[in-house]
C-alpha cells in the first residue's frame, strides 16, 4: 500500500493530465471548451477578402435550396442585395460546437440590421438532434436545413463551414473548421461589407 501511494503521489500530474485527455475525448462539449479556448486566439479565423467579381460570376447562392424551421423553403431572391453569412454545422460536430457561441453573438449584433441575412444551415440526419442542441443552449440563431443539394462552391463535405457573401452575391470568405466571429476585427469587415 507504502508503495501505491508514493507511485500515485510521484505521478500525479500524469495521472490528472490523462484524466483531463478522457475528458476531452469522450465529452463533446469538453472538446469544444478547448477548441473555443484555441479559437479565441484568432489564431484560426479567416479574413473576408477584397472582392473577386469578375464578368460572368455567378451569384454564389443560385442552386441553393434551405428551409426553415417550419419547412418553409427560403426564396433566393431575399438574399439579393444582402451580405449573407451562411454557417453549415451539425449538433455532434465539436469544432461547430466550439464556434456556435461566436456566431450566436455575431448573430445577436446584426440580426436586426436588414441588410443582413444568417443562414445557420443543419447538416445533422436528424433535425431534431440539432433542435436539442439550440434550444438545450439557448441559442436563438436560424434554424435551417438543406432543401435540395448544396453548391459545391459553398460546402464541400467539412463541418464546420462559414461562407459570407457580400451584397453581390460574391464570395467573400470561405472558411473551414472552428473560428472565432465575435471579434471586434471580424465585425468591421462585416460593417465593411454592409456600407
Amino acid at each position: 500500500m507504502g508503495n501505491l501511494k508514493k507511485w500515485i503521489m510521484g505521478n500525479l500530474s500524469t495521472i490528472l493530465l490523462t484524466g483531463v485527455f478522457i475528458i476531452i475525448l469522450i465529452n463533446p462539449d469538453a472538446k469544444a471548451w478547448l477548441m473555443r479556448q484555441v479559437a479565441s486566439t484568432g489564431i484560426l479565423n479567416s479574413r473576408i477578402s477584397e472582392s473577386k467579381e469578375r464578368p460572368g460570376n455567378t451569384v454564389a447562392y443560385t442552386g441553393l435550396m434551405l428551409k426553415n424551421e417550419d419547412g418553409t423553403l427560403i426564396d433566393p431572391s431575399h438574399l439579393k442585395d444582402k451580405v449573407v453569412f451562411i454557417n453549415f454545422w451539425a449538433s455532434w460536430c465539436p469544432p461547430c460546437r466550439a464556434e456556435f457561441p461566436s456566431v450566436e453573438e455575431l448573430y445577436g449584433k446584426y440580426k436586426n440590421h436588414s441588410d443582413m441575412v444568417f443562414l445557420t444551415v443543419n447538416l445533422d440526419d436528424n433535425p431534431n438532434l440539432g433542435k436539442t442542441y439550440l434550444k438545450e443552449k439557448g441559442f436563438t440563431v436560424p434554424f435551417i436545413t438543406p432543401a435540395g443539394s448544396i453548391p459545391g462552391e459553398l460546402y464541400n463535405g467539412s463541418l464546420p463551414t462559414t461562407v459570407v457573401l457580400d451584397k453581390k452575391g460574391v464570395i467573400r470568405l470561405h472558411h473551414t473548421g472552428v473560428a472565432d466571429y465575435s471579434k471586434a476585427s471580424f465585425y468591421e469587415q462585416i460593417d465593411g461589407l454592409l456600407k
